[in-house]
């Protein structure tokens, strides 16, 4: 599940909790042994790597060996979902907990990680929601993406000097989480105001939830807004954004349903997959100039979305990159644009006309369906490829085309309205 973010994470580790516990990628290619309620395979080096836990105690101590093998690592999976796990103590000698290796243990509120393990997985104990407080021990050299989200009871967390990797906000929706605690003169971490930041790239991880502010000012010589690292934060109204920062990452600011204001600097060239989607207070935003991607549901679900500048150095809007924007009713695509994605304006319900710019070759499916306002949308002889469905439930919609353009085979084959360009009709 690498770099899966957000809200899509959260639909995978629902999904897993439906099917249960898999094997990791390298327990599939290995055989596979039971002591008790464990199963596990052997690693290269003989130890045993536990895949998955068949047992229903509340207090649990994982042994530290099964059947004579050295037990030094949890793999992914392993303890997904024990709901009735209250307390797990893991024993010396693991040094790696996997991927969601405890995602979804909701009633675990004590936990005892080794000074052995020095890695944390991605979703490693996430929506643990029954955790209040982490000490991550000391020799941990690096965290995964979003291990510790939705631990919406955590109110504290200690990290120590050894970590030197941090993926993805590990902290998303930890709505009660005040302290991150890290030492001042941590080598690759620095906290500022409550909000955890790297040094070596000068990435802004993790925004708080539970610090509740309206208006955040992002520090100077900030370079990355990291991937979810404002997640669900729905108690912002305002973001100011430093001119030092150029890349926003994935979901950087998604679900932040109370943001109105944000002003994208110059610099910026680069914004992640769904890093706007459900700020649905959003009102208007211009994209500098120098972002050549409007990438997945950037914008998805900005329901006060009115307006959009999309500069001329943007060559593609992806796939469902302003869907469900039901107030836009002004946008302009420039002609640097060469590809419409893919449910690009799905439900845009208030658009009333559209122009595809010449040079614009492909319109994907459904990338206006549903625009039940569109009247117009005029498509240049460029275009020689459009979705089957991409203008469906457009009921009042006349194309203007180009005579013998592929739009106006495309109209023909699927009974749509349409006229031609310089025509008086």
């Amino acid at each position: 599940m690498k770099k899966l973010f957000c809200w899509a994470a959260l639909a995978v580790l629902l999904t897993l909790a439906a099917s249960g516990p898999v094997p990791s990628v390298s327990a599939e290619k290995a055989a596979t042994f039971a002591d008790g309620p464990y199963d596990y395979s052997l690693r290269q080096d003989g130890t045993a790597e536990i895949i998955n836990y068949r047992g229903s105690e509340e207090e649990l101590a994982i042994p530290s060996a099964l059947n004579g093998h050295a037990v030094t690592a949890i793999g992914a999976e392993a303890f997904s979902y024990c709901v009735g796990l209250t307390d797990v103590t893991i024993p010396d000698g693991v040094t790696a907990i996997g991927e969601a290796a405890f995602s979804g243990c909701k009633s675990l509120t004590g936990l005892t990680i080794p000074g052995s393990v020095t890695a944390i997985g991605d979703y490693a104990f996430s929506y643990c929601t029954g955790l209040t407080g982490v000490t991550i021990p000391d020799g941990v050299t690096a965290i995964g993406d979003q291990a510790f989200s939705g631990c919406s009871s955590l109110t504290i967390v200690t990290i120590p000097d050894s970590v030197t990797e941090m993926g993805a906000n590990p902290f998303e929706e930890c709505k009660k989480l005040m302290d991150i605690v890290v030492s001042p003169d941590h080598s690759y971490l620095a906290v500022i105001d409550g909000v955890l930041f790297s040094k070596p790239d000068k990435r802004l991880i993790s925004y708080p939830r539970a610090l509740n502010g309206e208006v955040y000012a992002i520090p100077e010589g900030t370079l990355t807004i990291g991937d979810c690292a404002f997640f669900w934060c729905d108690s912002l109204t305002g973001v100011t954004i430093p001119d030092s920062v150029t890349a926003i990452g994935n979901g950087a600011f998604q679900w932040c349903r109370g943001l109105k204001n944000i002003a994208i600097p110059d610099g910026v060239t680069e914004i992640g997959d769904y890093a706007f989607s459900r700020c649905e207070s959003l009102t208007d935003v211009t994209i500098p100039n120098g972002v050549t991607a409007i990438g997945i549901s950037v914008f998805e679900s900005c329901r006060s979305l009115t307006d959009v500048t999309i500069p001329d150095s943007v060559t593609s809007l992806g796939e469902g990159a302003f869907s469900y924007c039901y107030f836009l009713t002004n946008v302009t695509i420039p002609g640097s644009v060469t590809a419409i994605g893919e449910q690009a304006f799905f439900n845009c319900e208030r658009l009333t006309d559209m122009t595809i710019p010449d040079g614009v070759t492909a319109i994907g499916d459904k990338a206006f369906c549903a625009c039940y306002s569109l009247t117009n949308v005029t498509i240049p002889d460029s275009v020689t490829a459009i979705g089957a469905h991409a203008f469906s439930d457009c009921d009042d919609l006349t194309l203007t085309v180009a005579r013998g353009s592929y739009a106006e085979q495309y109209c023909k084959k699927n009974k749509l309205k349409f006229r031609y360009a310089g025509a008086l009709n």
